[in-house]
Order: structure tokens, then C-alpha cells, then sequence
């Protein structure tokens, strides 16, 4: 059965119970609904008759596997209708968009059966199984106080993989589901008030297995055994045994480090594949996007261009950022130091200075090596040997014999090129109380799918003394109570947008003050799409640099940049 077409679903029973009957209903209603490619299959198989199935015997609730073109890829403890029916139907749309060519197949981690023979073949099951994933959230104390990067970087540190990550403002029933084990707790619905005001961090973490875990040097003498009479030629001190120690737990390792205040965590796996699905419903499916930086350089820039572009959006790539810059001799000098030693250098760096470069962010499913191999090597003699096909042979000039575009040779050196040519800069930016929740996500995707980074959110009334703080330039003008009344309609949402050239960005972003106006100048704009009025514009945004830095010290005087070092 594991050997057919799509996805098989396995009730794995007791002997003494059966199949689980509460279930039965829902799996009949799904083959209906969902099985007319015949993708979809429902098998039941005994624990107690099955070898492999030791580590589920004796087990008082069902256990349901999910095995997807012969690979056992999850497994959901338990008749949760609702659970199982969101998994099913997940994995039959992702079977159905790789049928179609919309996705590729996702890399699962394979659950493998242990040899039912071995003393440990219970506990090395469930550790396979429950290794996956952990769900961490980090509170908005720590994001407002700039210690996220720290707790991330030591998780990484620690050997543990980030799989996924997703900032934004829980709502009250996903704090309450998260939360409810605490639920009895005298101030926990303070908790929630604190919890659903500022930005969190919402983590999908697993261990990173190509690493080993830490090792530790213990001495082999059992107890209650009389130590050996040692020859002459032996050492006195018994040697030490390396042990291999077990990987810590996510929670265990974040109470060692201190901060396991600033960041909860979910490790049982049924409640982990829960809030997988509510808060990253397309996990399995996401690609292993990476982004890169790209240079033009001059002659390339000036004459072809358009011709790079088009290439670059027919090999899938999404340019998040581009900008002209004229290289200095140093910068020139630092991007070209592997033909440092060639004769032609002295005329390259001048080259490379004379005129306009262009810069560009691009983003794909494994990007960096794929506009790597793109590129082809670094000098066109290079290319001719190996890669003729290559853009490095496409665009070569007879100027210089080198490749006319440039790469990030890692991932480490694209982010710090990325901030180098695009270093990020902040801007406050605000939603009205007019608009509807609706609108309010429709706003988050927008400003999400523009590249802003929400740095800072939350959601406040702003009262007279508040609302001056950010609208300083206009409390003497005479329609500043008709902005006030505004105001006071409803709670508003604050934000800091982290992006470069952030300012104006967002203001092209927001588009004209005046709705009617927006719809004809920039009808893609959000005061355009949301706009009622000019007072109900739907959003504000600072107007310069100078600007957004005092109004974000004003609202966010707790608010510790997590770049401010670097910066």
C-alpha cells in the first residue's frame, strides 16, 4: 500500500481496540470530496502483528502515519478530526500542484522504522519522530528591546536550525491557544493584553542533524569494582572516554542560557504541527528561497542592460532592490581583488570608477548558486574552457577578460554586500482606526510583498499628547482637531518599516494625500485602495530621515535597533 500513487493514510490500531471508529466518518466524506485523481488512500495496519510497529504497542490513543509516494513523512497522535483533516488536505494540494508543475516536491524528513529487534528501538523511533520541529516565540519584550538577534544567534549557535521564522502581532486566540496551559493563572489575562500589543517572533526550529552534539570526557571506572593493578609501563590515570551526550531540548537550552524568559517554547508534537499549520500553512511547501547580490558592471550597465534583465526574470528571479552607484577606488578595488595580480588591473579599477554600476538584490529558490553557475566563472578564458553557455561568455567584451556581472560567493557575503549597497534605514508608519481588520492584513501583505521589514508594531489609542508626537509639524494648523477626532475614532497601529531608502519608499508606498487624486496618479497605492478622504487617508507616513527619527524616538523610546552596533 505504501507503494501507491499520492498520499496513504494508516490507522495503526491495538489488537484489543480496533480501528479507530471516530474517524471512519470524516475518512469516508474526505475520499468523496477529494478523490478523483485517486491520490488518496486509507489503510489500517494491527501494531501487535506488525515488527516494525513495535514503538506504537501498547499505545491507549490511535496513531495516524502519513506516508506520501512510499515515505512516512509525519505522523498525529490521537482522533483530532480537525487536525488530521487540515494534514490530508494540505498534502493532496501539494500533490496535486506537483502533478501540475506548479511546486516542486518538498523535502521531507523521512520517519524510518527501527530494527524491532534492538533494546532501543522504542526510544529511537519516537526520538526520530519527535526531533522535528519546536515552535518558539519570542515575546514582544525582547523584539522591543532588541534582544532577537541574540536569542536567535544563540539557538543557532547551540546547533539548532531556524527553519522558519514570521513576525507579527498575535491575536487574543492564538495567545490563548499557545498559552493554555497557564490559562488558571491569576494574571494571565494581562499576559494576553501584553502579548497582543507588540510584535513577537514566531520561530520553526529543528536540530540541525550534520552536527554532532557536544561531547563530554568521563573517566571509565564503575563503582564497586576494585581498580586493576597497573604495570610499570601503563598509566597511572585511567584514560578518559569520550561520551557523546544527548542533544538538549530547545526549553532546556534556553533556561541554561538565561533567557528562556524571552522566549517560549511548544515541543510536543502534536501541538507543534498545530501551530505549524496556523502560522505557517505553507511550511512544507516553502522553497528554500536565498537572496544574492548581483553587480552590472559599467560597459555591461550602459549598453545591455535590458538584455540581463530579461534573463533574469526568465530563470525565476525576483529583484527586491536595484541602484545605480559609482564605485570609489576602494570599493572597486575590494570587488575586483582576484585580479589583483593580472596586468590589466590598474585600467580595470579605473574602469570600474569611470561611470554607473548596478546593483541588485535578487531572490529565488536557491538563489546564490544558482546565479552563480548563471554568471559562470570570473574570467571569460575561464568560461571558454568549461561553461560556454555561460553569461560570463554571453556578455563578454573586449575591453577587459573578465566577467562583465558579479556574485556573492556565500550567503554570509551576500548579506553583508546586501547591507553594504543597501543599508537599511527606519520609517514611522501608521494605520487610521477607520480601517477595517480586512483592510489592516491587506495592508501587512502589501507593505510585506514592497520588502519592508516590520521592525516595531503596536496597537494604540493615541491620545492628544501621543498623536503630537507624531503629527509635531502640523499641531498649530487649524484642521489639526478634525486629525485628532480622527484619531480618537479607534485604536491606530504604529509601526517602525525597516527597508532601505525606507522614507521614501513607504511614501510612494502610500501615495497621494488626497484618495481621489492617488486613485488617478497611483491607483496600485494604498490610499488609493483604501483612501475614504483626506483626513481618513487611511495611513500616514514620516515625511524625511530627520523626521522619522524623532517621531520614532517619541513613540518607541524603548525601541533598541537590532543593527544600532553595526550602525
Amino acid at each position: 500500500m505504501l507503494q501507491n500513487k499520492g498520499l496513504t493514510v494508516i490507522d495503526v490500531y491495538q489488537a484489543w481496540c480496533g480501528p479507530c471508529k471516530a474517524m471512519q466518518t470524516l475518512f469516508r466524506k474526505l475520499k468523496t470530496e477529494l478523490n478523483e485523481d485517486e491520490i488518496l488512500h486509507f489503510v489500517v495496519a494491527e501494531a501487535n502483528s506488525i515488527a516494525t510497529l513495535q514503538p506504537f504497542r501498547d499505545n491507549c490513543e490511535p496513531i495516524f502515519l502519513f506516508s506520501v509516494n512510499g515515505k512516512i513523512v509525519t505522523k498525529i497522535e490521537g482522533a483530532n478530526a480537525p487536525l488530521v483533516n487540515q494534514k490530508i488536505i494540505n498534502l493532496i494540494n501539494e500533490e496535486r500542484k506537483i502533478a501540475a508543475g506548479e511546486m516542486v516536491r518538498p523535502q521531507y524528513h523521512e520517519i524510518t522504522f527501527v530494527d524491532s529487534d534492538t533494546e532501543d528501538a522504542g526510544e529511537a523511533f519516537n526520538e526520530n519522530v519527535d526531533q522535528l520541529y519546536s515552535i518558539a516565540i519570542i515575546k514582544p519584550e525582547a523584539v522591543i528591546t532588541g534582544k532577537t538577534i541574540k536569542i536567535k544567534e544563540k539557538i543557532i549557535s547551540a546547533g539548532f536550525v531556524i527553519q522558519a521564522e514570521d513576525k507579527r502581532v498575535l491575536t487574543e486566540n492564538q495567545v490563548r491557544d499557545f498559552y493554555s496551559q497557564i490559562a488558571d493563572e491569576p494574571d494571565f489575562e494581562d499576559f494576553v493584553t501584553l502579548m497582543t500589543t507588540g510584535i513577537s517572533y514566531i520561530l520553526v526550529v529543528s536540530q540541525d542533524n550534520k552536527q554532532e552534539p557536544p561531547c563530554e570526557e568521563t573517566v571509565s571506572n564503575p563503582e564497586n569494582k576494585e581498580p586493576k593493578e597497573t604495570s610499570e609501563d601503563q598509566h597511572e590515570m585511567a584514560t578518559p572516554t569520550v561520551m557523546r551526550k544527548k542533544w538538549d531540548s530547545l526549553q532546556e537550552y534556553l533556561e541554561r542560557q538565561n533567557i528562556s524568559q524571552f522566549c517560549d517554547v511548544e515541543e510536543n508534537t502534536t501541538n507543534v504541527n498545530k501551530f505549524i499549520d496556523i502560522f505557517f500553512p505553507d511550511f512544507k511547501s516553502i522553497s528554500k528561497l536565498e537572496k544574492t547580490l548581483a553587480l552590472l558592471r559599467p560597459d555591461l550597465f550602459q549598453e545591455k542592460k535590458e538584455d540581463v534583465f530579461n534573463i533574469i526574470q526568465d530563470e525565476g528571479f525576483k529583484i527586491l532592490m536595484q541602484r545605480e552607484i559609482v564605485l570609489s577606488e576602494e570599493e572597486a578595488k575590494t570587488l575586483c581583488k582576484e585580479y589583483e595580480n593580472e596586468d590589466y588591473f590598474g585600467n580595470l579599477i579605473e574602469n570600474m570608477t569611470s561611470g554607473p554600476s548596478l546593483a541588485l538584490v535578487l531572490l529565488r529558490e536557491n538563489g546564490l548558486q544558482h546565479w552563480k553557475e548563471l554568471i559562470g566563472p570570473s574570467t571569460v578564458e575561464e568560461a571558454k574552457e568549461r561553461l560556454l553557455e555561460s553569461l560570463c561568455i554571453q556578455f563578454a567584451t573586449k575591453s577587459f577578460p573578465i566577467n562583465q556581472l558579479y556574485g556573492s560567493d556565500s550567503l554570509e557575503a551576500a548579506e553583508m554586500e546586501i547591507q553594504y549597497f543597501f543599508p537599511p534605514q527606519n520609517t514611522l508608519a501608521l494605520i487610521k482606526p477607520h480601517a477595517t481588520h480586512e483592510q489592516r492584513e491587506e495592508i501587512f501583505s502589501i507593505i510585506k510583498e514592497a520588502g519592508f521589514d516590520i521592525t516595531q508594531m503596536k496597537e494604540i489609542l493615541l491620545t492628544k499628547e501621543q498623536a503630537d508626537k507624531i503629527y509635531f509639524k502640523i499641531t498649530n494648523k487649524d484642521f489639526y482637531k478634525d486629525v485628532l477626532e480622527i484619531l480618537s475614532e479607534g485604536p491606530s497601529v504604529v509601526m517602525i518599516l525597516t527597508k532601505w531608502n525606507a522614507v521614501s519608499e513607504w511614501r510612494r508606498l502610500m501615495g497621494p494625500t488626497d484618495p481621489e487624486e492617488a486613485k488617478l496618479l497611483s491607483p496600485d497605492s494604498i490610499r488609493a485602495k483604501f483612501g475614504i478622504t483626506v483626513l481618513k487617508n487611511c495611513v500616514h507616513g514620516s515625511s524625511n530621515i530627520q523626521e522619522a527619527m524623532e517621531t520614532i524616538n517619541r513613540i518607541f523610546e524603548e525601541f533598541v535597533p537590532e543593527n544600532s552596533e553595526e550602525h
